[in-house]
């Protein structure tokens, strides 16, 4: 059975920095993709970036390109989100999730297909205060 477990959430100043990690665990195949979702009060999930780590493709939502940045680690197991110059805008509950690929794809394909991610989790916090 495939986990996730999204952590490193926190309260930080407008223009900070924080980095969320995804610790992953029961894949069984290399062909996956790792998402970061966020959900702020009121309003719909989101994607914010995608990753497939088997080839380092990623994906970032416009209003994070340039600020935020996700990578895996060597053994593939933990995804991270690094997130620079955070905007108040960005306070959200942040989720990662799991596509499972049936055939190659990008990993702005893999976004496309918000519906067939599995393995939410409780997520993590992140309060920006201006």
């Amino acid at each position: 059975e495939v986990q996730l477990q999204a952590s490193g959430g926190g309260l930080v100043r407008a223009g900070g920095s924080l980095r969320l990690s995804c610790a992953a665990s029961g894949f069984t195949s290399r062909d996956y993709a790792i998402g970061w979702f966020r959900q702020a009060p009121g309003k719909q999930r989101e994607g914010v970036s995608t990753i497939v780590c088997s080839d380092g493709s990623t994906y970032y939502a416009d209003s994070v390109k340039g600020r935020f940045a996700i990578s895996c680690d060597n053994a593939k197991t933990t995804v991270y989100l690094q997130m620079n110059n955070l905007k108040p805008e960005d306070t959200a509950v942040y989720y990662c999730a799991y596509l499972v690929l049936t055939f190659k794809m990008t990993a702005a394909q893999a976004m496309g297909i918000m519906g067939g991610y599995t393995g939410w989790g409780q997520g993590t916090l992140v309060t920006v205060s201006s």
